[in-house]
């Protein structure tokens, strides 16, 4: 039975709790009680969250678990001594030291992230990189491993970093059908700045709406401006002022978005060679694709498959 024990301080936000239901769930899909949950703090006893709803604690003893998962505050979390003590014990007897959205400051105080890749809240990314200078921050990610060190983003993205152990522990079967139970994604695709370019468009009309999602079913075709301004119904002058007055940006730009957009998860998911990528997705040529990623996110598409496959490890 694995031990994975969670270090709660007075404040911590409930959501970072949320992690512990892919452990019960993993536990129900095998039949067996292979994780263990237990809550740990400096004083033991009740603790109390920022909201107000308290968990029994117990008070540190010497670190016998197999993880410990530090949880996230509302804002920063500043760890006492002991807490940081308790860390770097965990460090050298547990098998995995994981942080939970700001939880990673008390990671970083404890100089656990020093020198390794790390992420946390992306209001908060800034700050932990400007006070911990030694940490290599990267703030666009859902979770990073770095040896035995893992940390998540947002509360939420706790759960994708739980879902990750249990791959990495009883696999990739198990993790999928947990993530189905829950409805959650197995493998959650893009950082934390993901979006999904229709959404972020949010047309007014039913005709743009129309041309945007035969756009995104398309996108291996030309996709001229005349060709969508038929989709819906209307004149190449009419489509481009209309598509432009309900969207703020021109069809080709919207275009571009899309394909940026699905050839990223294409790159992330990385069955497919870049080549083939850039053909499917629209954009004829790798050096095309590249520049549009280099527009998009700042690196090009070879990194984006870089940092996916590291997230895997």
């Amino acid at each position: 039975m694995q031990r994975i024990a969670f270090l709660l301080y007075p404040g911590f936000q409930v959501m970072s709790l949320a992690a512990i239901s892919a452990f019960e769930f993993a536990n129900l899909e095998i039949g067996e009680d292979h994780y263990e949950i237990i809550y740990v703090s400096e004083t033991g006893g009740p603790i109390t969250s920022s909201i107000g709803m308290t968990v029994d604690t117990r008070a540190f003893h010497e670190p016998d678990f197999d993880t410990l998962a530090v949880s996230g505050a509302p804002g920063i979390a500043v760890p006492t001594p002991g807490e940081q003590r308790y860390v770097q014990e965990a460090l050298t007897r547990s098998r995995r030291v994981a942080s939970i959205c700001t939880g990673a400051f008390v990671l970083a105080e404890a100089g656990v992230l020093d020198g390794r890749r790390a992420t946390t809240h992306w209001s908060v990314a800034r700050e932990l990189q400007v006070r911990y200078p030694k940490i290599k921050m990267e703030e666009d990610r859902i979770f990073i491993i770095d040896g035995s060190v893992w940390t998540s983003a947002g509360m939420t993205a706790g759960v994708d970093l739980a879902l990750a152990m249990v791959e990495k522990d009883l696999g990739a079967d198990v993790a999928r059908a947990v993530a189905k139970k829950l409805v959650v994604y197995h493998r959650r695709a893009g950082g934390q700045s993901q979006f999904s370019a229709l959404l972020d468009m949010e047309p007014k009309s039913d005709r743009i709406q129309s041309a945007l999602t035969y756009a995104k079913r398309n996108l291996h075709t030309t996709l001229s401006v005349e060709q969508l301004a038929d989709v819906a119904h209307l004149s190449p002058r009419q489509f481009s002022r209309a598509f432009r007055e309900e969207t703020g940006q021109s069809p080709a730009k919207a275009v571009e978005t899309l394909r940026v957009e699905a050839a990223r998860l294409m790159m992330e998911d990385g069955r497919h060679p870049i080549d083939v990528v850039a053909r499917e997705t629209g954009f004829a040529d790798r050096e095309r694709m590249r520049r549009a990623f280099l527009r998009a996110f700042g690196q090009p598409p070879q990194a984006i498959r870089r940092n996916a496959r590291g997230a895997e490890l």
